[in-house]
């Protein structure tokens, strides 16, 4: 780092975003979405940003973060220029999309921002298209960006605020070029904001690069004592995916993370649980884009009940009310076990860490053990009893309807249908996202093969649409 950078290290805060140097529609903005008070991030960066200072923010996936960073550029924004003015990259098109969604919905307070995606596993023409028609911020990963700057589709030159989001797993990725590329495209004069979980060497590097003269905040990453009950089975190596069963059989978790090392620990792990008529999803480096995209739009909408994921391929999702995590392979990494289980018991919720060790694994027990500075409560499989309820079921199933933003679709639209011609009552309607071709809207499960059903005919801004439940896995998953 450099040498004129000050620490700031953020504690347990209560304060509010009423004494920031905000607009007061933006201030309204805030009260309506629900955020009472800033998180530690928000508490330590947003002053510094605010400020106009370049800032290198150590924060872990659910801190907070991406607000820290919004608020600032869209505090900056003349939203009677419709030129891109603040850029955001993403290590990965999931972690795009979810900033993209959350920058759109803080913006709300000024009409007319637009807020554009701009990642690869989409066709870049429709993307160039909405370039075209002006842009006030983007996000995207940072080869996608880079295609459209080479091409010219992108122009930089009104740009304000450059985002390093994630920066130390673009790091890991391999990015440094493509970034140092895009940081070359942008104006001297801006302000850089560069968001990290941890401080690898080449964090110091990008930071003497692209930034002047940054602030330096770090929230120390805890889980608050009780938060997270922590639960540890041994296993032998063919007892370890019957013993999810049993995990969840017993726990019964309505959205759990199950965490393996290896791609094909996955598959294998998949194919147990759908055998025994629980609905689980794959999410690992295989899958084509369009399928990992289909994969976290049904566990975020609750349709499906367990998500089996390798380290890799969840980094960087931010997933609401996750009832338990589930270590099915002990992490070679003492800090990534941190990580895992600090997913769930999140905004004062209490969270479940069920965790599966066979003897080999032992000596990285007793590394996680020293690093909590706690033993490990140690419980037999055999003591676990199947909870009442029958086989495990998501409370949801996922629409998917033909149509999305390129057609004019919003929410609001979905929603009028469904508690309109589909005669539901507003809760039994979940979480709804509209893409640009493709509409995903949660309902609840009980009433979800009746509502396809009664809307076989229904309309959608005065023109019929096709809907279907989405019950069977992506292929590949």
């Amino acid at each position: 780092m450099t040498e004129s950078s000050t620490a700031a290290q953020a504690a347990t805060t209560t304060q509010g975003f009423g004494q920031l140097p905000l607009p007061p529609a933006l201030l309204a903005n805030l009260e309506q979405l629900g955020y009472a008070s800033m998180t530690p991030i928000q508490a330590a960066a947003l002053p510094l940003a605010l400020a106009g200072h370049d800032l290198i923010a150590q924060a872990r996936t659910g801190s907070g973060k991406t607000a820290a960073f919004a608020l600032p550029l869209l505090a900056r924004l003349d939203a009677a220029r419709l030129d891109v003015q603040a850029l955001v990259l993403c290590p990965t098109r999931e972690l795009a999309e979810q900033v993209t969604q959350q920058v759109r919905r803080l913006a709300r307070a000024e009409s007319n921002v637009k807020v554009l995606n701009l990642s690869g596993g989409s066709p870049i023409k429709p993307q160039a298209e909405s370039l075209a028609h002006g842009a006030h911020v983007v996000v995207g990963t940072p080869g996608r960006l880079l295609d459209h700057l080479e091409r010219g589709t992108l122009q930089l030159d009104a740009l304000s605020t450059l985002v390093l989001d994630e920066a130390d797993r673009m790091l890991d990725m391999g990015f440094f070029d493509d970034i140092a590329a895009v940081a070359a495209k942008c104006p001297r004069q801006r302000q850089t904001l560069l968001f990290s979980a941890t401080y690898p060497e080449g964090i110091a590097k990008l930071a003497q690069r692209f930034l002047r003269e940054p602030k330096e905040v770090k929230v120390a990453e805890r889980h608050a004592p009780g938060r997270i009950a922590e639960h540890w089975f041994e296993v032998t190596e063919d007892q370890r995916l019957h013993a999810v069963s049993q995990l969840l059989a017993h726990y019964r978790p309505q959205s759990s993370i199950a965490f393996c090392n290896t791609r094909q620990q996955c598959r294998d792990l998949v194919e147990v649980l759908r055998a025994q008529g629980i609905e689980a999803l794959a999410l690992h480096g295989d899958l084509e884009q369009r399928d990992r995209d289909q994969v976290l739009i049904r566990f975020a909408g609750r349709s499906c009940s367990v998500l089996v994921a390798t380290d890799v391929a969840a980094r960087g999702l931010d997933i609401e009310g996750l009832d338990a995590v589930i270590n099915v392979d002990i992490s070679q990494d003492t800090q990534q076990h941190v990580h895992r289980i600090g997913r769930t018991g999140r905004a004062d919720a209490t969270g479940l860490a069920l965790n599966l060790a066979s003897m080999d694994e032992m000596g990285r027990v007793g590394q996680i053990e020293q690093q909590q500075g706690r033993e490990s409560r140690w419980e037999k499989l055999a003591a676990l009893q199947a909870a009442p309820g029958g086989v495990l079921q998501p409370p949801m199933h996922m629409l998917q309807i033909l149509g999305g933003r390129k057609d004019k679709i919003r929410p609001g639209d979905v929603l009028g249908m469904l508690t309109g011609e589909g005669a539901l009552q507003a809760a039994q309607v979940g979480r709804i996202h509209v893409g640009d071709y493709q509409t995903h809207v949660a309902v609840a499960r009980e009433v979800a093969h009746a509502v396809v059903a009664r809307l076989a005919q229904g309309k959608l801004k005065g023109r019929r649409v096709k809907l279907r439940l989405l019950q069977d896995a992506p292929e590949g998953a």
